[in-house]
């Protein structure tokens, strides 16, 4: 329990950094051993060697950045559940790849031109100039040497290069623009027929075994998921509270040295009038709009009531109220109405000024200058504070001695009751859902499940509680005796059955509609009410009937020429035989206008499926030989 003694006092930067040099020795000498010796091999790419320093750089990048993703929750079994040994190598592979056939076909990147990327790193600027001392100080921060860092920025120079090479070889013609938007914005309207299974119900005969038959078919959907059940301690900071005693100068010195805590912002209150501009507004509507707000700019200018006119003119729900938006403080509202607002004074009227949603113009009805509460006014608020701040404190030294003082594999009820302390435990439970007595949170969740069976996490911060978490007991998933799940397999193959039957319906009515029987007579003898789902695209859930991309594709595939598709559909439980009624095409202005956009998305997918087909290829004909294996 070394680690965990040393966490408790990591209040000095010395200690962090110590336990942050020790944690590297255990991860990369006491797990892995990959630098044991100075030339330590992990793999060859077609004879090309990668190290086990290239190998610790790449796993230490993508542990940090998992690290701070999971904060609080973090356990070092995460290591395995997101398999960061083998996504790590796999990276290193697939770059030695991209760097080998860049160099065959003749692509690379110069000295120069690395240079220039690194001098126009935003990060690396000070006063929009390269600034060296910057630059080294935040590649020592990260633990990276200017050389590991030139490499990798010559390696996405190399990457940015080959995706303007397949631009070049595979470019984006005007043609399939067109059919990707043809195939995102045309529409169909389509007349359909539905059947509720809930309508046959009883009229069909319960056989046992066709029921014996259906469950033997249907074994995975009555599988019982992986559960887990588990126990905990939960020190919580409230506990802690009596036993807290701040003194006066405490307070006030937190009150001096946090004057921004307890400072209003300054406000305006302002009144508004807006033109609308939809987001794919022409250069003619919003040279419109513009002009509007000019003119209306001049009369209110001009002495006429701004609130009248707001009620008159305005686009905006505020105008019944005269334009009003009441009081606001800056970071509220859209950036460009906001540098206007408070650049104006009280009972000035300014614009216009564009947002995303059109013109604006504003006048300022009154200003409150920002100003400090009193030491009185937030006295009590500080003491909670400072309480709550120290008590959190003591629960996190108290969870933290408790972890450091018990025993390995120790049982955590027997723990709990030689300390006095109440252990809580759950229900099993499954991946999916939430834990009983802690709630949902998908980290916390992914954490528990990366413990075995009797393992105990380290101290985990939940909902400002601190948590000392053990697996009890796991079940594997399997699936159940038919008689365990009699009541819902008596319910689902009744149902079953009823659907059956409807669909059975259904597919007559087809055959008869296909056969050349009118729509809406054939309607009228059967009792049905055919109706339309009104036009809708492929993106879109069809209307009337819900989501199913397997309806909505056939529908697509229908014309004049060929009404009827050669099946009826189930969605949401009932079932559907449906009539092609009328296309809607593209507008081609609107094309015009979507253009730009549309090609980027274009461009970006068959670059992505270019490149990823490439880099596979390159796999499947490299010489790839692992010589320390990373498992």
């Amino acid at each position: 329990m070394f680690i965990t003694m040393m966490r408790r006092h990591t209040k000095g930067i010395m200690i962090k950094v110590m336990i942050g040099i020790i944690a590297v020795v255990f991860i990369f000498w006491g797990i892995y051993s990959f630098r044991e010796t100075p030339g330590a091999k992990i793999a060859y790419v077609n004879g090309n060697l990668i190290t086990g320093q290239e190998y610790e750089a790449v796993y230490r990048e993508m542990l940090d950045a998992l690290q701070k993703q999971y904060k609080e929750y973090w356990n070092d079994n995460l290591i395995k559940v997101f398999q960061l040994k083998q996504r790590a190598l796999d990276s290193l592979i697939n770059k030695r790849l991209i760097s080998q056939e860049a160099a065959r076909i003749g692509l690379g990147v110069t000295d120069d031109e690395v240079a220039n990327a690194i001098f126009t790193y935003p990060a690396f600027q000070l006063n929009g100039e390269f600034h060296e001392g910057r630059y080294r100080s935040l590649l020592r921060h990260n633990r990276m040497e200017p050389t590991d860092f030139e490499s990798a920025i010559k390696l996405e120079l190399l990457g940015k290069k080959i995706r303007h090479a397949i631009k070049c070889f595979f470019p984006i013609t005007d043609m399939e623009i067109m059919d990707y938007y043809t195939y995102q914005k045309e529409k169909v309207n389509t007349g359909f027929v539905s059947f509720n299974p809930r309508d046959f119900k009883g009229k069909t005969e319960v056989k046992q075994d066709e029921k014996e038959a259906y469950f033997e078919a249907n074994k995975e959907k009555y599988r019982i998921p992986e559960k887990i059940k588990i126990a905990y301690l939960a020190i919580d900071p409230s506990d802690f509270l009596d036993k807290v005693t701040i003194a006066e100068k405490e307070i006030s010195d937190f009150y001096e040295l946090n004057q921004e805590r307890f400072k209003d912002p300054k406000q305006i209150k302002a009144r508004h009038i807006l033109f609308k501009l939809s987001p794919n507004a022409s250069k003619s509507e919003d040279t419109e709009a513009k002009d509007r707000a000019l003119s209306l700019l001049k009369r209110a200018r001009g002495g006429e009531d701004f609130a009248a006119l707001a009620k008159e003119y305005s686009q905006d729900p505020t105008a019944s109220k005269g334009g009003d938006l009441g009081y606001f403080k800056q970071g509220q509202m859209v950036k460009p109405f906001e540098e206007l607002a408070f650049s104006l004074k009280k009972g000035e009227i300014g614009g216009p000024v564009k947002t995303q949603f059109g013109w604006h113009i504003i006048q300022v009805d009154d200003i409150k200058d920002a100003t400090i509460k009193t030491f009185s006014e937030v006295r009590n608020q500080i003491v909670a504070t400072l309480k709550n701040d120290i008590s959190k404190e003591i629960a996190h030294e108290r969870a933290l001695t408790l972890m450091d003082q018990m025993p390995y594999d120790i049982n955590l009820a027997t723990y709990a009751a030689q300390h006095g302390l109440t252990m809580k435990e759950s229900d099993y439970f499954p991946k999916k859902g939430s834990i009983p007595g802690l709630g949902e949170d998908e980290r916390l969740k992914k954490s528990i499940y990366s413990l075995e069976k009797g393992e105990t996490s380290e101290v985990i911060e939940h909902k400002d509680k601190f948590y000392i978490i053990q697996v009890v007991d796991d079940k594997d998933t399997h699936i159940p005796k038919m008689s365990e799940v009699t009541d819902q397999l008596n319910k689902d193959f009744i149902d079953h059955l009823s659907l059956v039957a409807a669909k059975k319906e259904a597919k007559s009515y087809l055959e008869e509609l296909k056969g050349g029987a009118d729509w809406i007579e054939l309607a009228k003898d059967k009792g049905l009410n055919p109706d339309e789902t009104g036009f809708f695209t492929r993106r879109e859930n069809i209307p009337k009937i819900g989501y199913s991309p397997l309806l909505s594709e056939a529908t697509f595939s229908l014309s004049s020429q060929k009404r009827y598709p050669d099946q009826v559909f189930e969605v949401n439980n009932k079932v559907y035989t449906i009539r092609w009624l009328k296309r809607k095409g593209i507008n081609m202005k609107d094309l015009d206008k979507e253009k730009k956009s549309f090609k980027q998305i274009v461009l970006l997918t068959k670059e992505r499926r270019i490149f990823n087909t490439w880099l596979q290829s390159l796999k499947g004909k490299a010489e790839i030989k692992i010589v320390t294996p990373i498992e």
